[in-house]
C-alpha cells in the first residue's frame, strides 16, 4: 500500500497546496518544487489528466471542484486529455536538480510528458510575428505606390477635363 506523504502539513493545508501546485503544473506544463512534494503531485496531477480523458459531465465537475481555476479546467478537457488518449497512465515525470543551498533540500521539476518549452516556442511566434509585420509593411508601401499611381492618373484627367471644359466655354462665347 503506497504510503501518503504529510509533507509537515496538517491536511487541510496539504491538500489546499496541492490543488494550488496542480492548478499550477495544468496550467505552465513545468513547475520547480521540492522532490517530496513533486512525488506527491505526481499522483494527483496523473489522476486529473485520467479524468480529463473521460470527458464527461461529471468528470467536468470533479475536475472544477479540485482544480482552482476555470480556464485550467478547460485547458485540461480541450488539450491536455486529449494529447495523453494514447497513454494508459504516467503522464507527468520528475526530474531530480540536486539540493538547495539554502536549506539543502532535495530539488525536482515536475513536468508534463508532452512538455515543450515556451522558450521555443515563444522565438517561433515572435519570428512569425516579424515575418508578418514585415508583409504587412511591405502591402502597406505598395498600397501606397498604388494610391499615389491613382492620385497622378486623376490628376491627369483633372487636368485634360479641365482643358476640355475651357475649351467648351470658348466655344460657347464665341457662339453668344
Amino acid at each position: 500500500m503506497p504510503t501518503v506523504r504529510k509533507l509537515g502539513r496538517r491536511v487541510d493545508q496539504k491538500r489546499a497546496m496541492l490543488r494550488g501546485m496542480v492548478t499550477l503544473l495544468l496550467d505552465k506544463g513545468r513547475i520547480e518544487t521540492t522532490l517530496a512534494r513533486a512525488k506527491e503531485l505526481k499522483r494527483t496531477a496523473d489522476r486529473m489528466v485520467t479524468i480529463g480523458k473521460k470527458n464527461t459531465l461529471a468528470a467536468k465537475r470533479v475536475a472544477f471542484a479540485y482544480i482552482t481555476k476555470e480556464d485550467v479546467v478547460k485547458k485540461l478537457f480541450d488539450q491536455i486529455a486529449p494529447s495523453f488518449e494514447d497513454r494508459e497512465g504516467g503522464y507527468t515525470r520528475v526530474l531530480k536538480l540536486g539540493p538547495r543551498r539554502g536549506d539543502g533540500a532535495e530539488m525536482a521539476i515536475i513536468e508534463l510528458v508532452n512538455y515543450a518549452p515556451k522558450d521555443k516556442k515563444d522565438k517561433k511566434e515572435k519570428k512569425e510575428k516579424k515575418v508578418k509585420a514585415a508583409k504587412k509593411k511591405d502591402k502597406k508601401a505598395e498600397t501606397k505606390e498604388k494610391v499615389k499611381e491613382v492620385i497622378k492618373e486623376a490628376e491627369v484627367v483633372v487636368e485634360k477635363a479641365a482643358e476640355v471644359i475651357a475649351e467648351a466655354a470658348e466655344e460657347i462665347a464665341e457662339t453668344i
